[in-house]
């Protein structure tokens, strides 16, 4: 093809563009004309265009039931979330708000591994699988310093050494983890055996709104 018919080429396809109801006008020319395809034979214009308007309908089908979906777990995360924060306040001691905290985030939230560091001992709970009480200045909670400053939830594969203070001996089960640090009490981390259960970037209003529930709560019991 010389530059002459290139540049005719280019002619009539910007003049279509500034007229498209020109087809309508000649509907025979429509159906005549071939458009060439990758994956196939080649295609009449018409069925053509009505081919890329499934394709259309079936990308916006698919969003359409991905949002009802992401809507519906919104809707459940906040049923959860409202009866875990009813909960806490019930509760008649700071023991057992932990402890509700703790069985909320196993049973209703489906946590593999739940653990909760606490930077100060709370009576009644020396014999919980799920609890640590670590002290700020201490060297093992040197990787949480920033988070437990900011408070910002994280969610994600956490660094190895961050397993190990959460999750001790069963460190390497954890594949993520969402981490919802609570400056001036401590760390509360939903551990997964599954690397995507949790990633970056995932939304933690939820999380958020778990840990002022808690913080609120046991703020009741304070001396």
């Amino acid at each position: 093809m010389n530059d002459h018919e290139k540049l005719g080429a280019h002619e009539v396809a910007a003049w279509l563009r500034r007229h498209p109801a020109f087809l309508k006008q000649f509907p025979d020319l429509a159906l005549s004309l071939v458009v060439p395809r990758d994956d196939g034979p080649a295609a009449s214009l018409a069925s053509y265009q009505l081919e890329v308007l499934r394709d259309k309908n079936r990308e916006l089908s698919k969003r359409l039931n991905d949002l009802f979906a992401n809507a519906q777990e919104n809707e459940r995360l906040a049923v959860r979330t409202h009866q875990l924060t009813l909960a806490l306040l019930k509760q008649d001691n700071a023991a057992d708000t932990l402890r509700a905290m703790a069985a909320s985030l196993a049973e209703d939230f489906n946590g593999d591994r739940v653990s909760i560091v606490l930077l100060r001992p709370v009576a009644g709970l020396e014999d919980a699988e799920w609890l640590q009480v670590i002290d700020e200045s201490n060297a093992h909670l040197v990787p949480f310093r920033d988070c437990l400053k900011d408070g910002e939830p994280i969610c994600g594969r956490l660094q190895p050494e961050k397993n190990v203070v959460l999750y001790a001996g069963r460190a390497e089960e954890v594949q993520s983890s969402a981490l919802l640090p609570l400056p001036g009490v401590g760390l509360v981390a939903v551990g997964s055996l599954d690397p995507n259960r949790f990633y970056p970037g995932m939304g933690t209003l939820f999380l958020r709104m778990m840990g002022e529930s808690l913080n609120t709560a046991l703020k009741r019991f304070e001396a």
